[in-house]
């Protein structure tokens, strides 16, 4: 089933995009990544966006691209972590393919962001365990958003991208999805 669509989800950092990519070479599929295609589209990174249009700005034009995307078949996508705050879009990929909530502790997220200044929902700030805060409540927020269009759940620790790319592929193989 070279057609089936595969949607990675989850919050910042959990390793959508990374993962991904892997999958979709291992698997002989298209990749692409939501914040990647809307920064294309822009000319203008994720931030900028955030800075000018606002969230809301950035959220209509994730949702543009959320739809034309899945829309293909046979590809994976990594989506952004705040792809599931709009019901349209929780839709759409609970609709047109197999969703993969990747997770991961927050303290895994903390270390992971460290020293991220990409990030437009860690930025802003700059106190002391703010980006710990930050994601313990976007933790909070998105886990029931997840778990309501996941097929499958796949915690992101300590195992490298490979293995975990290998073991999505591997389970999704067995029930007769890849």
């Amino acid at each position: 089933m070279t057609s089936q669509n595969i949607f990675l989800v989850g919050l910042m950092a959990v390793g959508k995009s990374t993962v991904g990519r892997l999958l979709a070479e291992s698997m002989h599929k298209e990749f692409y990544d939501t914040d990647h295609v809307i920064e294309e589209r822009a000319g203008a990174d994720v931030a900028w966006i955030f800075d000018v249009e606002g969230e809301s700005g950035f959220r209509d034009r994730e949702q543009e691209v959320v739809d034309e995307l899945t829309r293909s078949n046979g590809i994976v996508l990594a989506t952004g972590g705040g792809v599931v705050l709009r019901l349209c879009n929780r839709n759409v990929l609970a609709a047109r393919g197999v969703v993969i909530h990747l997770d991961s502790p927050l303290e895994r997220l903390v270390e992971r962001t460290l020293r991220d200044k990409k990030r437009p929902l860690l930025r802003k700030g700059g106190q002391q365990g703010e980006p710990r805060n930050t994601l313990r409540r976007l933790q909070e927020e998105r886990a029931p958003l997840y778990a309501e269009i996941s097929d499958y759940r796949f915690i992101t620790d300590r195992q490298g991208p490979r293995v975990l790319a290998q073991a999505i592929e591997e389970r999704l193989r067995e029930d007769g999805i890849a």
